[in-house]
C-alpha cells in the first residue's frame, strides 16, 4: 500500500491524516491523472454520506477539481455504489465519495472511481499520490478554472436502476431496515416500499455523529430485537456508505455475507447464471461456505482478504458472484462494486419466490465455529508479524493446538489499525480457546516490544 491510498481509498480521522487540504489537493491531482475529453477537461461526480465532515470534504475536492480545470458535480448524501453507477451511466470521467464505510463519525475517507465505475487502478492511485507528495498540484489561471454543479436529483437514476433490477413484487413481506444512520437513509424506505415491501425502518435520522453508531451492519442488535418484537419476516442492514448488506432471519438469526453468497450462488446456478460455475470468497470465509460450493458442484476460489481483491479475481475470470462474509456482495452482472441495497433486493427476491422462511434458505450451509479479536497495532507493529520470532512462535503453537480440526488466520487489517486474529473449527471451545490465547499473547508481545523501544 502507499502512503496515502490503503485497500479502499484514502482513509483517517478528519484534521489528523485526513484534512481538507488533502481533499483539496486530491482533486486537483485527480484531474491532472485523468485522460481529457473532447474539450479538453474531466467531469468528475462527488457524492458522500452522512458525517459531520463529508459536505466540507466534498466542497474541498470540488474546489481542487476546479483548481486544476475540471468540472464537478456534487449529488449529496448517496451511497458508494450510487457513484459507481452514476459514473458510467452519465458518462464522467471519474467519481468520488467522501465515505469511510463502517468507521465512526470522526473518520472520514476518500474513495475514487474510474470511468468505468470500477475502483481506480493502483497505477492511477500511485500517480496521484506522487503527484500530491511532489507537491505537483498547482491550480491553474483563474481563466481556466472548471465549473462547479449541484444536482440532488442525479440520485434519483440510481433508485431507478435498483428497482427495475427486482424481477417480483416483494409485497406481503415485512422487513426492518437500519440504514446506520447513513447513506441509505436517503433512499432505502423510498426503494423497498415501492417494491411493495412492508418496512419497519430503524436507524434512519442521521445526525452527523450518529452514523454507525450501536446500528447498522457492525451492531446488529437492535435490528434483530426489531425482528423478534414485531414478528418481522426479515432485516436488513447497511453500513454507512451502504455498499454491504448483513440481515437477520424471522427468528432473529444472523445470515451474514457467507449466507447471503450461498442463497444468491444456489439461485443463480439454477438460473443458469452463475457465470463460470464459481463464487469467489476470501481466506476468511467460512468452511461452510466452501463445503456448501462443494456439494452444490459449484467451484470456490479465494482471494486475500478485501473485496477489491474479490472483484479483481471476478474481472480477470468473468465470474458473476463474490463477496466477503462482512457483506460485501458483488453480483458483476448488476453492479461494479459491493452495494447493500441491491444485495438486499436479491436476497428479498430469494426470500419471496421460494415461499419458504429466511431460515430454511439460510439452512443451506452450516457454519462452522469462527472466532476473531482484534488487537491494535499501527503499521510498523503490523509488520512484526512476519517478523518477530516470539510472536511467530505463538502462532506455531496456536496452529499445532488446533490440530487438523480447524485453522488460524491472523493479518493486518487494510482499512483500521488493528490485527485480526480468527479461529474456525470444529471444535466450538477449542477455536475460542486458542483465539483468546493469541490475542492476549501478541498484545503483550506488541506491549513488550514498545516499552523496550522507550
Amino acid at each position: 500500500m502507499g502512503r496515502l491510498f490503503g485497500t479502499d481509498g484514502i482513509r483517517g480521522i478528519v484534521g489528523d491524516k485526513l484534512t481538507f487540504a488533502l481533499a483539496r489537493y486530491v482533486g486537483r491531482a485527480l484531474v491532472h491523472a485523468l485522460p481529457k475529453g473532447e474539450d479538453g477537461k474531466s467531469r468528475v461526480l462527488i457524492g458522500m454520506d452522512t458525517r459531520l465532515s463529508s459536505d466540507t470534504l466534498a466542497d474541498s475536492l470540488m474546489q481542487g477539481v476546479c483548481d486544476a480545470g475540471g468540472d464537478a458535480v456534487i449529488i449529496g448524501v448517496c451511497s458508494t455504489p450510487a457513484v459507481a453507477y452514476l459514473v458510467t451511466k452519465d458518462n464522467f470521467d471519474a467519481g468520488v465519495m467522501i465515505s469511510v464505510s463502517h468507521n465512526p463519525w470522526d473518520y472520514n475517507g476518500i474513495k475514487i472511481f474510474g470511468s468505468d465505475g470500477f475502483k481506480l487502478s493502483d497505477v492511477l492511485e500511485e500517480r496521484i499520490e506522487e503527484m500530491i507528495l511532489d507537491g505537483d498540484t498547482e491550480a491553474l489561471r483563474a481563466d481556466r478554472m472548471g465549473t462547479l454543479q449541484y444536482d440532488f436529483d442525479m440520485v434519483n437514476g440510481y433508485v431507478e436502476h435498483l428497482i427495475s433490477s427486482c424481477a417480483v413484487s416483494l409485497s406481503g413481506l415485512r422487513i426492518g431496515i437500519d440504514c446506520a444512520n447513513g447513506s441509505a437513509a436517503e433512499t432505502a424506505e423510498r426503494i423497498f416500499t415501492s417494491l411493495g415491501a412492508e418496512c419497519h425502518m430503524l436507524d434512519d435520522k442521521p445526525d452527523g455523529m450518529n452514523i454507525n453508531e450501536n446500528c447498522g451492519s457492525t451492531h446488529i442488535e437492535g435490528l434483530r430485537t426489531l425482528v423478534r418484537e414485531k414478528g418481522l419476516d426479515a432485516g436488513v442492514a447497511f453500513d454507512g456508505d451502504a455498499d454491504r448488506c448483513l440481515a437477520i432471519d424471522e427468528m432473529g438469526r444472523d445470515v451474514d455475507g457467507d449466507f447471503i453468497l450461498a442463497i444468491l450462488a444456489k439461485r443463480m446456478k439454477e438460473a443458469g447464471v452463475l457465470d463460470g460455475n464459481t463464487v469467489v470468497g476470501t481466506v476468511a470465509s467460512n468452511l461452510g461456505l466452501k463445503k456448501f460450493c462443494e456439494a452444490s458442484g459449484i467451484d470456490f476460489a479465494t482471494t486475500k482478504v478485501g473485496d477489491r481483491y474479490v472483484l479483481e479475481l471476478m474481472n480477470e475470470n468473468g465470474y458473476a458472484l463474490g463477496g466477503e462474509q462482512s457483506g460485501h456482495i458483488i453480483m458483476r452482472r448488476l453492479c461494479t462494486t459491493g452495494d447493500g441495497q441491491l444485495t438486499a433486493i436479491m436476497l428479498l427476491s430469494c426470500l419471496k419466490e421460494s415461499g419458504k422462511s429466511l431460515s430454511a434458505l439460510a439452512a443451506i450451509m452450516k457454519k462452522y465455529p469462527q472466532y476473531t479479536i482484534n488487537v491494535g497495532a499501527d503499521a510498523e507493529e503490523k509488520k512484526l508479524l512476519k517478523t518477530d520470532e516470539v510472536i511467530m512462535k505463538h502462532i506455531s503453537e496456536g496452529e499445532r493446538a488446533m490440530g487438523d480440526s480447524g485453522r488460524i488466520l491472523i493479518r493486518p487489517s487494510g482499512t483500521e489499525p488493528l490485527i485480526r486474529i480468527m479461529t474456525e473449527g470444529e471444535d466450538n471451545r477449542l477455536a475460542e480457546e486458542v483465539c483468546k490465547k493469541l490475542a492476549s499473547d501478541i498484545e503483550a508481545r506488541l506491549h513488550e516490544l514498545k516499552r523496550s523501544v522507550r
